[in-house]
């Protein structure tokens, strides 16, 4: 078939392709990127439209000769779907919306997925943003994960819910949103610098404790 085309992921059928466009921070969606999404789906008669786990829209089913027309015709960019990096940042409404929301985790979020989007990392690193101690965005099972309280932003770290169950490890509590931006920062390039090859952060916690983390990242 030759080369694979734009930021496609080949299917089971080894024949169709998904890709997975950058819709919006934090999983919002408008009118226009909905309507674009559904001309496309409508033009090329994509088969599966999925939402995925992390918050974003899936086309699946696509002709390999279509796809790199169907990014043409959408005008956004690939969201980080593979690859070693930061994968995804995952948001509930937070006091934005929801009667239960304590913090903006919206506007948290939007700001993260901004900054750190596709970083490259020693492994896949997906972050979730909570408003609330109920934790919609299972922030405790998360690479990076900060829920609210009355007083400002919990933040843990370190969780998985992958094949090696993990609860992230308590960060820093009382955090407001630019405290959780700066910290993430720093943590993040901690973990760059330190972390091994395709070590995931909850091995990196593991191998570190959490006690000398802290004192490396907080301030």
């Amino acid at each position: 078939m030759g080369d694979a085309p734009k930021a496609a992921i080949l299917q089971r059928d080894n024949e169709t392709y998904a890709i997975v466009p950058k819709t919006g921070l934090a999983g919002l969606l408008n009118a226009e990127t909905l309507r674009k999404l559904a001309d496309v789906v409508e033009k090329y008669q994509i088969p599966v439209v999925k939402l995925t786990t992390s918050q974003r829209v899936a086309l699946v089913g696509i002709k390999g000769e279509d796809v790199n027309k169907v990014w043409e015709d959408l005008g956004m960019e690939p969201a980080p779907a593979t690859g070693l990096c930061v994968r995804s940042v995952q948001s509930c409404p937070g006091s934005t919306l929801c009667k239960y929301g304590k913090q903006d985790s919206l506007g948290l979020a939007a700001k993260l997925d901004e900054l750190f989007s596709g970083a490259p990392l020693p492994n896949k690193f997906k972050m979730g943003i909570s408003g609330c101690p109920l934790n919609c965005c299972e922030a405790w099972t998360r690479d990076f994960g900060a829920f609210g309280k009355s007083n400002g932003f919990t933040v843990v770290i370190g969780g998985n819910a992958g094949a090696a169950p993990h609860i992230g490890k308590v960060l820093a509590e009382g955090l407001s949103q630019d405290e959780v931006v700066a910290l993430a920062t720093r943590l993040i390039n901690f973990y760059k610098e330190n972390a091994k090859n395709g070590e995931r952060m909850f091995k990196f916690v593991e191998r570190l404790g959490i006690e000398e983390i802290q004192k490396a990242v907080l301030t």
